[in-house]
């Protein structure tokens, strides 16, 4: 008894210390994030159409071209492998004063171009920040620009900062090819800046709340064994008392078992020495495929029905079975006429129904390894195609 209780004591502590543990790791809103979404965005752009794209590319008050006011909208569905789906519509002017293809620019013009992106978020490579969320695109559109409308290829690189799940900001910048340079069209870079929102939003784990789910999981079932052991502890209390009540009530029950026991040892003698008759006699062989009793099994069986009319109160089951070879569905059915041939001869003999059970088993029971692919004799498969005899009643 005081064993089991030092058992307890010590259960309850390690299971104070899980508890304890998993009070430390906890899933929070920084776990999860935005798999998949639509975002709409709405901002401003700035167009550089000095004429060299990747020179003075911070020159914004002679190359820089923007107007006051939103100038560029955005629709895109974002799926859960990393790419998206973007379409871009911007417009804008190129001001008077401004350098436009390396020439100064001697009036206001306006700019239009519709864009349509598929981009990768680097997260996927990179690891996922919850809040910075770089990408990069490839793309195609039209633009008028400078008064000369042109197909373009696109590449963008770009980022989005999240305050929450649904809003944050882009920023972006876009080189724009023109698909066939003509005169009056040039190549020319588009800068984006824009406050963007989610909707339709899908979520899961981050990696490392993967890792925490899977902690949380084993410890949990860590706590479940814990839990376990300590009812197991106190079964084994409970059931120590009872063993004590059951050892006074077992005295008694020895006395008269002891009565018992000298009459029950001449009928076990006589069963064993019963028993020992049916298996003595062996089983019944078939040849591959066949169901067919020979001489030597009929002489077999002419004894076990010389056995049951000597016993009376006798009852038997005849479990017939089959080797591995061949399919399980033909096995099953050839088991079951291997069974009935047998049990159709005793019947023939005179014995009663009553006294014979009968089961068939086909491949399920084999005596020893001749499973399916495993290459055996024939003298081996021979041992698994039989019937065999146990008594189930005296």
């Amino acid at each position: 008894m005081r064993s089991v209780t030092r058992l307890l004591s010590v259960v309850f502590f390690v299971f104070c210390l899980n508890l304890s543990s998993q009070e430390g790791i906890q899933l929070t809103k920084r776990d999860s994030m935005v798999v998949s979404s639509w975002i709409f965005g709405l901002g401003v752009n700035i167009v550089d159409d000095a004429g060299s794209e990747f020179e003075n590319l911070l020159s914004a008050g002679d190359n820089w071209n923007m107007v006051p006011f939103p100038s560029r909208i955005s629709i895109g569905r974002y799926f859960k492998n990393g790419l998206g789906l973007e379409a871009i519509g911007t417009y804008n002017q190129y001001k008077e004063g401004k350098i436009i293809d390396n020439v100064v620019n001697t009036e206001d013009i306006d700019y239009f171009a519709i864009d349509f992106r598929v981009s990768y978020d680097l997260n996927n490579i990179l690891g996922e920040t919850g809040f910075f969320d770089p990408y990069v695109g490839i793309g195609a559109g039209y633009t008028d620009a400078n008064n000369e409308g042109r197909g373009t290829y696109n590449a963008t690189v770009g980022f989005r900062t999240w305050f929450s799940d649904r809003w944050g900001l882009d920023f972006n910048s876009t080189g724009k090819w023109a698909m066939k340079l003509e005169p009056g069209v040039s190549n020319h870079i588009q800068h984006a800046a824009g406050v963007v929102y989610r909707f339709d939003v899908e979520k899961d784990l981050t990696p490392r709340g993967k890792e925490k789910l899977a902690q949380l999981q084993e410890l949990e079932k860590e706590q479940q064994r814990v839990q376990d052991s300590i009812a197991a502890a106190k079964r084994a209390e409970e059931e120590a008392k009872r063993l004590a009540d059951e050892l006074e009530r077992q005295k008694e029950a020895e006395r008269l078992a002891a009565e018992e026991r000298n009459k029950q040892q001449a009928e076990d003698a006589r069963r064993k020495s019963l028993q020992e008759k049916v298996e003595g006699l062996g089983k019944v062989y078939f040849t591959l495929n066949s169901s067919y009793l020979g001489e030597d099994d009929k002489e077999l069986l002419d004894k076990l029905v010389i056995i049951l009319q000597e016993n009376p109160g006798l009852k038997i089951k005849v479990a017939a079975h089959t080797d591995a070879r061949g399919a399980d569905k033909y096995n099953q059915w050839l088991s079951e006429r291997r069974m009935e041939r047998t049990v159709a001869y005793i019947l023939s003999k005179g014995i009663s129904t009553d006294k014979i059970l009968k089961e068939a088993l086909g491949e399920t029971q084999l005596t020893n390894e001749c499973d399916d692919g495993v290459p055996c004799s024939e003298e081996k498969h021979r041992q698994n195609r039989r019937s065999a005899f146990t008594i189930v009643e005296f």
